[in-house]
C-alpha cells in the first residue's frame, strides 16, 4: 500500500481503462482524486477514452462528483444509474459525444459483486418491459451507442434480463480512516455504500484500488469489526489535505445526526426532531395525502424516493405518524431521511447495511410500500422519470423498487411550470395553472410499465395535489379529487389524455387542506 498525492493518483489512470466511482449523490465520492484527474486531462489531454461506471448519482448538479469526467475525450463510454446530479455528463449525451447507458442502480451494485466473484454477470427480471429491455432500447442513451450491455433470455419458462460482467481497471473509493496497512473504516461517513464490492471487483480484475481518506493511523489501531475494506485490497491512499476536501456530503461539512453516538464529533447530544410545522404548500399537500396511505398500514417497511417523497419523513413527524420504518437505497434503515445534496443520509438510523444488500432486500419484495416521484404519466399508468428530450435524469433505483414493491405510490403535481395553489379551510384553490401537463397520451421514456407491473399483482396509486388515480385492470382510473376542485374544468380539462373516472369518485380528505395537524391517530 502506497501513500500518494491526488496528482500521482490521477497519473495512474491509463487511456481506455474502466474506472468505477463510489459515492451517493453528495456523500462518499473521492472528490480530491477525481478533481485531480480532471485537471490532468485539461492540462495534458490524458487519460483519454475512459469507461466510467457508477451506480448512484454523484454530484452537486454543477461541477463536483462525476461531473469531473464531463469532457469530450476524457470519457468514451458511461454506464450510470442516476444522471440528474451530473449535468456535465448529460451534455455529452445531448451532443452525442459518448456511448452512454442508464442501467438500474441496483443492477449495477449487484454487477460489482458479480465481477468480484468471477461470475458471468447478473440475471434478474429487473428492467423487463422498460427502456432497459432490449426490446425497448436496451438502456442506450445516444445514437452512437451500439454495443449491448443487456440481453433478454428465457430461463425456466420465464423472461429474464442478463447484464454481463466486465473488468474493472481502477476503483476510486472513499473512507474516513486508513491504518498503515491500508485497512479502511468509515466512522465519519454516513454510510458505506459498495466499498468492499468495488474494491474486490477491481482487485480480482487485476486492477488497482485508490482510496481517499481523512487520516492514517498506526497498524493495529483499528477495530477489525469496523473495517469495511481490508488492506489486502487497497493499493494506494490519498489523504485529504484540508477539511474542505472531505465534506460528509456536498451539502454538509459534517452532521453528527448521521453517525452513531460513539462516533459523533460533538459532546452535545445530536439534534432531535423539531416540533415546528412546515408551510402548507403544494409539496406538503401531496405529502400529506401520501401519508394517509402510510397511516393505513401496520408497521410497514418503507422506501422514500428523491425529491418530494424524501420530505415525507419530516411531515410524518409533524403529524405524529409512527410505527413505520424508513429505508434508503444507500443503506440506512430507520431514522429520518435527508434531502437535496445530503439525500441518502438518514438522521438517527437504527442500522446501516451495504448498498447492494439493500437492493437484495428490495428486489426480493421486502418493502411494503414505496413513495416515488411522478414526472410524466399516461392513461396506461406508465411513468417516465428518466428522460425528457435532451434532459437525462436517469432511473437510479426507481426500476428496482417499482417492479418489486407490494404497494407503489407516485407523487407529484398534476401540472408544472408556474402552478400556484392555496389551501385553506379544508379546500384547495388553483391560483395559477401550470403550463405543462404531466398526464400525457404516452410517456416519452418508459421508466415504469403500468400494465406489466399491474400483472405482477402490485397496487399502484398516483397522488397529485388535486386528484388521485389508481391503476385498475391495466388502466388509470381517477378515484379522488380535492374539495374545491371542479372535476371537468380543473382535472379532466387540463390533462392531456382521457382517463376513466370511478363511479365511486371520492373527495380527498379535507384535513389535508387545513393548517395545523391532521390528527390522523
Amino acid at each position: 500500500m502506497n501513500r500518494i498525492s491526488a496528482e500521482q493518483a490521477a497519473a495512474l489512470v491509463q487511456d481506455g481503462q474502466t474506472v468505477v466511482c463510489a459515492g451517493f449523490v453528495g456523500a462518499g465520492h473521492a472528490e480530491v482524486v477525481t478533481s485531480a484527474l480532471e485537471q490532468r486531462f485539461l492540462q495534458i489531454g490524458s487519460p483519454r477514452d475512459l469507461t466510467l461506471v457508477y451506480a448512484a448519482g454523484q454530484g452537486d448538479k454543477l461541477s463536483r462528483g462525476v461531473n469531473h469526467f464531463g469532457h469530450a475525450g476524457l470519457v468514451k463510454r458511461i454506464i450510470g444509474g442516476h444522471w440528474i446530479s451530473a449535468p456535465r455528463l448529460g451534455r455529452l449525451v445531448q451532443d452525442d459525444l459518448v456511448e452512454a447507458y442508464n442501467l438500474p442502480q441496483g443492477v449495477i451494485t449487484h454487477l460489482y459483486r458479480a465481477i468480484a466473484g468471477g461470475k458471468a454477470g447478473v440475471l434478474t427480471p429487473i428492467g423487463l418491459h422498460t427502456f432497459v429491455d432490449p426490446r425497448h432500447g436496451g438502456a442506450r442513451l445516444t445514437p452512437r451507442t451500439r454495443a449491448s450491455v443487456v440481453e433478454l433470455v428465457h430461463i425456466g419458462g420465464s423472461e429474464q434480463l442478463f447484464y454481463p460482467s466486465f473488468p474493472v481497471h481502477v476503483a476510486l473509493i472513499r473512507a474516513t480512516t486508513a491504518d498503515e496497512r491500508g485497512n479502511l473504516t468509515t466512522e465519519h461517513e454516513p454510510f458505506h455504500q459498495d466499498l468492499l464490492a468495488i474494491a474486490q471487483a477491481a482487485h480480482n480484475s487485476g486492477g488497482i484500488v485508490i482510496a481517499q481518506v481523512k487520516r492514517v493511523v498506526p497498524a493495529g489501531e483499528l477495530d477489525p469489526n469496523l473495517v469495511r475494506v481490508p488492506g489486502i485490497l487497497v493499493d494506494h491512499l490519498v489523504v485529504s489535505e484540508g477539511e474542505d476536501d472531505h465534506w460528509m456530503t456536498f451539502g454538509e461539512k459534517h452532521n453528527d445526526d448521521y453517525l452513531s453516538a460513539s462516533q459523533r464529533l460533538s459532546r452535545i447530544p445530536a439534534s432531535q426532531p423539531a416540533g415546528s410545522f412546515t408551510p402548507l404548500d403544494v409539496r406538503k399537500i401531496v405529502q400529506r395525502r401520501a401519508l394517509l396511505e402510510l397511516a393505513a398500514l401496520s408497521r410497514p417497511v418503507v422506501n422514500l424516493g428523491v425529491g418530494m417523497p424524501a420530505g415525507m419523513g419530516q411531515v410524518a413527524r409533524e403529524e405524529g405518524i409512527e410505527g413505520f420504518t424508513l429505508t434508503l437505497e444507500s443503506g440506512p434503515i430507520g431514522g429520518t431521511p435527508a434531502d437535496k445534496l445530503s439525500f441518502g443520509c438518514s438522521a438517527h438510523p437504527e442500522a446501516v447495511i451495504d448498498h447492494a444488500a439493500m437492493f437484495d432486500f428490495y428486489d426480493g419484495g421486502g418493502l411494503d410500500i414505496a413513495f416515488l416521484g411522478l414526472a410524466e404519466f399516461d392513461p396506461l399508468g406508465n411513468v417516465n422519470v428518466s428522460r425528457f428530450g435532451d434532459v437525462i435524469s436517469g432511473v437510479g433505483g426507481f426500476i428496482n423498487i417499482t417492479q418489486s414493491t407490494k404497494r407503489v405510490v407516485f407523487m407529484g403535481t398534476l401540472t408544472a411550470g408556474g402552478l400556484r395553489v392555496r389551501a385553506a379551510d379544508g379546500r384547495l384553490t388553483l391560483q395559477h395553472e401550470g403550463r405543462v401537463g404531466k398526464l400525457v397520451p404516452a410517456v416519452s421514456h418508459l421508466s415504469f410499465n403500468g400494465p406489466y407491473v399491474a400483472s405482477l399483482g402490485r397496487q399502484v396509486r398516483y397522488i397529485t395535489e388535486r386528484a388521485v388515480f389508481e391503476l385498475l385492470d391495466g388502466q388509470l382510473v381517477l378515484i379522488e379529487i380535492a374539495p374545491g376542485i371542479d372535476l371537468q374544468q380543473d382535472v379532466l380539462g387540463v390533462i392531456g389524455a382521457p382517463v376513466a373516472v370511478s363511479p365511486h369518485l371520492r373527495t380527498m380528505d379535507a384535513r389535508i387542506f387545513r393548517d395545523g395537524p391532521m390528527n390522523t391517530a
